[in-house]
């Protein structure tokens, strides 16, 4: 798996993302059950509400060689914050619609 994370652009500057590489390398959260090689290819913000830049930055992550997009769970379930993103429907079907089949995705990380 070569995996790009997007993640909330509100909470980078108190999140400096330690769970998500924890889950990853701990193989849990959306990666239990993952048996093959993960190779983290970039970890970038959505670009700040209402995550219309999403679409761009993902491109770029699989330019670069990732074949899976996973949101972070800052978007998808508001953590650490407790409030999930109001965008994170509309950002990832819009994300999904441009890539299309050829990318996975995941819906968090932890």
């Amino acid at each position: 798996m070569k995996l790009g994370i997007i993640r909330c652009a509100q909470t980078e500057d108190y999140c400096p993302g330690t769970r998500d590489f924890a889950v990853i390398r701990e193989r849990q959260g959306a990666f239990a059950g993952v048996t093959e090689e993960i190779e983290i290819i970039g970890f970038i913000n959505c670009g700040g509400c209402p995550g219309k830049k999403t679409v761009l930055r993902a491109r770029e992550l699989v330019k670069r060689g990732a074949d899976t997009i996973a949101f972070a769970s800052c978007i998808q379930k508001g953590m650490p914050i407790g409030y999930p993103c109001p965008f994170a429907k509309k950002m990832k079907d819009v994300v999904q619609a441009d890539l299309g089949e050829s990318v996975r995705f995941l819906d968090h990380t932890h």
